[in-house]
């Protein structure tokens, strides 16, 4: 899952990050540090009740320039993004889950599981560190997966 993209870096920088946000009124969603193609990212995506704006993303961007710079928890050059989650928010922290049990989601898997298939909606119905559990719409048929196998669980906010 998403959140153990870029390890000790993105918990340094969490670290960094969490009292910046807390002091702007914003929750930190998730941290990811990628590399692509040729290119270092360090994603900061923020949160709040009642949405993120583009200022919110300008303001967290401004205040965590310094601090990043004078303690360097990346060792390589990089772009800094800081991004809202989106209204199809991918869950990846333990405490996401916990958020939004009982929400209709989205499962992509690495491979498909029998009966199933690689993608499917239900509800999340359950959850731990390692595993979800996602219930059809019908409430008939449940399937609990590792998190560790799926592409990705996000939240479903369209219609079926």
């Amino acid at each position: 899952m998403a959140n153990k993209k870029g390890g000790s870096t993105v918990s340094a920088v969490w670290e960094i990050a969490k009292p910046i946000a807390d002091e702007l009124g914003l929750s930190l969603w998730d941290i990811r540090y990628l590399k692509e193609g040729a290119q270092w990212y360090l994603r900061v995506i923020i949160d709040k009740e009642g949405g993120v704006g583009i200022t919110d993303c300008e303001n967290m961007s401004r205040a965590l320039y310094q601090p990043l710079d004078e303690k360097e928890p990346c060792k390589e050059q990089y772009i800094l993004e800081v991004s809202s989650p989106g209204v199809e928010r991918e869950l990846v922290r333990e405490e996401h889950f916990q958020q939004f049990l009982g929400a209709d989601v989205m499962v992509k898997m690495i491979r498909p599981i029998d009966g199933i298939g690689k993608e499917f909606k239900g509800v999340l119905s359950d959850a731990d560190k390692q595993t979800a559990t996602i219930t059809d719409h019908s409430g008939e048929n449940q399937v609990t997966i590792n998190k560790k196998d799926a592409v990705y669980i996000k939240l479903d906010d369209f219609d079926f």
